[in-house]
């Protein structure tokens, strides 16, 4: 929460379905009120955050279900060693091609140099 109270505010979004829960106003204006950008799907549309919504299974199933975490610092550098190290570097992601999040950004990256690299020659 410190940083929330910061001079400087991050761009935090909130991902929600349209449960009353969420959309209630006390809640909406707490979120508004430490700078939290409010992101819901729209009516009757449960497909909006579905990427979300299989990331946080994901996350829960694979790491935060399996692990009993002394405090909150553990528990942060759990889940955040998790992410960089499993999540991003070892698990095959679908809508990757199979492949984890890094292998497909070192791919996507260098082809992106490689077609600005033959653009700029050509000019």
């Amino acid at each position: 929460m410190r940083s929330l109270r910061s001079s400087r505010r991050l761009s935090i979004p909130s991902c929600s379905d349209r449960g009353v829960q969420y959309a209630s106003h006390d809640y909406t204006e707490l979120l508004q009120a430490h700078g939290i950008q409010i992101s819901m799907s729209r009516r009757a549309n449960p497909w909006d955050k579905a990427a979300c919504e299989s990331f946080i299974k994901t996350l829960k199933y694979e790491e935060v279900y399996r692990t009993e975490y002394r405090d909150l610092a553990e528990a942060r550098a759990s889940v955040g060693a998790f992410l960089e190290k499993v999540y991003n570097q070892k698990r095959l992601h679908s809508a990757l091609g199979d492949r984890p999040p890094a292998e497909f950004e070192r791919g996507w990256l260098a082809q992106n140099h490689k077609e600005a690299a033959a653009r700029h020659f050509s000019l």
